[in-house]
C-alpha cells in the first residue's frame, strides 16, 4: 500500500495529465511544504509528517476563507473551499469523540494532572501516543481544558 506521500505525488501527475491547473497548483504547494518541513526537521517524509503539514495548510486556508468572507470575495471563497476539500482527502478521519475523550480521561489520571497548570503535560503525554497523528489538538486541547479544574 502506497505512503500518503506517495499518492499525492501520484495525484500531482494525474492532475497534470488532467490538465486540471487548481488541483496541480494545490497539490505542488502542499508537496513543496511537506518537502520543506522534512528539510527542516533533517527527517524523512513519513505519513505523520504528511498529516502534519496538511493540517496546518488546510487550518491557514480557513482562516484565509474567513477573511474572504469578510471582503465579500465569492470568488476566493469558492477558490479555498475547493482547495480545502482537496487537501482534506488526505487527512485521516477525525478521531471518535468518545474515544478521545476517553483517551483524554485515561491520560490525565496516568499523569496525575489535577489543574490547568497541568495541560502541558497531560498535551505532551498525548503527543506521545501511537494515535496522536490522527488527533486534531485544537479539539484536543479544548477537551483537556475542560476536563481540568
Amino acid at each position: 500500500m502506497p505512503t500518503l506521500y506517495e499518492t499525492l505525488r501520484a495525484d500531482i501527475v494525474t492532475a497534470m495529465k488532467a490538465r486540471d491547473s487548481a488541483a496541480t497548483l494545490s497539490l505542488r504547494t502542499a508537496d513543496a511544504a511537506i518537502q520543506r518541513a522534512a528539510m527542516d526537521a533533517n527527517k524523512p517524509i513519513d505519513d505523520a509528517m504528511v498529516v502534519t503539514v496538511l493540517r496546518k495548510a488546510v487550518k491557514n486556508l480557513a482562516d484565509a476563507r474567513a477573511e474572504f468572507e469578510k471582503g465579500h470575495r465569492a470568488d476566493l471563497v469558492s477558490a479555498n473551499t475547493i482547495e480545502i476539500a482537496l487537501l482534506e482527502k488526505y487527512l485521516p478521519q477525525a478521531y471518535d469523540p468518545a474515544k478521545l475523550e476517553a483517551l483524554v480521561v485515561e491520560v490525565i489520571a496516568a499523569t496525575g494532572a489535577q489543574s490547568k497548570k497541568d495541560m502541558g503535560k497531560v498535551i505532551g503525554a498525548i503527543k506521545q501516543r501511537p494515535e496522536a497523528p490522527l488527533l486534531d489538538f485544537s479539539a484536543v486541547s479544548k477537551l483537556v481544558q475542560s476536563k481540568l479544574p
